[in-house]
């Protein structure tokens, strides 16, 4: 630790000299500070030997006095320092258990242990007591639920917003807007150099309040990925025969439906070459043998063609042969042995080992 008299010029006045009872000699006395001054002293002293203190999670109160007790100080003995630091370890030692500050805090820590109803009420009634950075919140939401706010807000708004996100977030985000939408807010920027950080965090707990106020929804993805999901599951002449329905019912949900389904055909589009081996690796030999053996679709067949290209040659002239001497595969246990393969490459994606293509939009 450095010199602590050049380090703290902290508290007014000096440590008391006394004697000594044995031998005379003058005993220098911690002098009495008060609650707010030690806290001066052991701020100081933190800061100096360089630790973090993130003082910014004061309340605003607290800060101003902490920061006024730091200009009354002036110097402060080595006696003095080293009780207040004694005793500031000791407080440290003696704790067991802390606990967040206030209902946002305990949120905070809580939010992804109780039910997303509870929270947004309890998150309604903390209200203004509401900590932290409000930005952090925002950042964690999928783009696509940013683009539908951004769209609802001012194109000023909506400019700090992208400001504040990370460049490859705010990017996703200016990519699910309207063109002429995106190319205003990405102007407007230009127009915030001159806005304050209150004006900033004001924004902030204003969009963050907008996320409270969403009804809670009884499931976690859209109904397009929930009926994509069943289909990808099903017979394809059952998968065929909804479609069709749907796009005589509704053109629109019937293409979000499409966006969700993945089928054996889907592979060679949506899957990385270097992905292959993982998911083969995942697969029973006969159900692979059955599924690439029933593939008699010209669609099908493509894919088993990129999963044989995509394999080790000696496993590669294995497979060929299992084929051939499989022979001919009904198509009950073909679009069985298919579906397999299918819900391997889906374990992978959701546990994050691998990642689907994304296919391009038409527009």
């Amino acid at each position: 630790m450095q010199d602590t008299n050049s380090l703290v010029q902290l508290a007014p006045g000096t440590s008391t000299p006394t004697a000594d009872a044995q031998n005379d000699a003058p005993r220098v006395v911690p002098k009495a500070l008060s609650s707010r001054q030690k806290a001066a002293v052991v701020v100081r002293l933190l800061l100096n030997e360089g630790a973090d203190i993130p003082l910014e999670e004061l309340p605003d109160a607290l800060q101003e006095k902490l920061t006024h007790q730091l200009g009354q100080m002036r110097l402060v003995d080595r006696v003095t320092l080293a009780s207040v630091a004694h005793e500031f370890a000791e407080a440290l030692d003696s704790v067991g258990l802390s606990f967040p500050h206030g209902l946002a805090g305990a949120l905070d820590a809580v939010s992804d242990r109780i039910a997303p109803a509870a929270a947004a009420r309890l998150r309604k009634e903390a209200g203004v007591r509401q900590i932290g950075d409000p930005w952090q919140r925002l950042r964690e939401i999928p783009t696509e639920d940013l683009a539908t706010i951004a769209l609802a807000e001012s194109t000023e708004i909506a400019a700090v917003m992208l400001s504040k996100l990370e460049t490859a977030n705010a990017a996703q985000l200016l990519g699910h807007l309207p063109g002429p939408v995106a190319r205003r807010i990405t102007y407007a920027v230009s127009k915030t150099a001159n806005i304050t950080p209150e004006a900033v965090e004001r924004i902030g707990w204003s969009l963050a309040a907008q996320l409270d106020r969403r009804p809670a929804t009884a499931f976690s993805d859209g109904p397009g990925a929930r009926v994509g999901a069943i289909l990808n599951q099903s017979a394809a002449a059952t998968r065929d025969g909804l479609l069709t329905a749907l796009d005589e019912e509704d053109t629109d949900f019937a293409a979000l439906v499409r966006q969700s389904i993945f089928t054996f055909a889907h592979i060679p589009a949506r899957i990385l070459p270097r992905d292959v081996p993982a998911i083969l690796r995942g697969l029973d030999q006969a159900d692979l043998v059955t599924a690439l053996a029933g593939a008699t679709a010209e669609n099908d067949k493509a894919a088993v063609d990129f999963l044989l290209s995509n394999m080790s040659t000696r496993m590669a002239d294995n497979l060929r042969e299992e084929i051939t001497e499989r022979g001919k595969v009904k198509l009950a246990e073909a679009e069985e042995a298919m579906t397999l393969v299918i819900g391997s490459i889906r374990t992978l994606v959701d546990e994050g080992a691998i990642a689907l293509i994304e296919e391009d939009s038409e527009e």
